[in-house]
């Protein structure tokens, strides 16, 4: 049975753009997902500790046949293809996929959170997840 996914995407090195388009397109193209819409794209200043430059962020609704550990090894291939490196907790990448909301499951391990612990935290993925909800709510 298909399930509703909510995906954040960010990227403060490189093309910024073009990481957002490739993460969009390699989601679209998962076995039995969906990119049924995408948010706007906003560019928000950096979290944590680390100086970095501004970062672009976006959400993306899927439409997915995919478990949440699925999905979720699918978001770390796609960053790897996208050369991201995780050398310093909260420092510059390439391209980030976090699961925001996956339908109305909570998943509570120690590398998956779902709901995401930080959207209290973060008006940008409060925004895209408001922009997105009435996607989902139409079907």
């Amino acid at each position: 049975m298909a399930e509703w996914a909510f995906v954040a995407l960010g990227s403060n090195v490189g093309d910024r753009h073009a990481h957002l388009a490739f993460a969009r397109e390699r989601l679209a193209r998962l076995a039995g997902t969906t990119l049924v819409a995408a948010s706007a794209i906003e560019e928000t200043a950096p979290l944590g500790p680390v100086p970095q430059d501004d970062y672009l962020n976006q959400m993306v609704l899927l439409r997915t046949e995919l478990g949440p550990r699925e999905l979720l090894a699918h978001c770390a291939a796609i960053e790897q293809e996208a050369a991201r490196e995780r050398t310093v907790r909260w420092g510059p990448r390439t391209l980030d996929l976090d699961i925001v909301r996956y339908d109305d499951a909570v998943v509570s391990d120690a590398d998956l959170t779902v709901p995401h612990p930080e959207i209290p935290h973060r008006p940008f993925w409060q925004r895209e997840l408001a922009e997105l909800m009435p996607y989902a709510a139409a079907q």
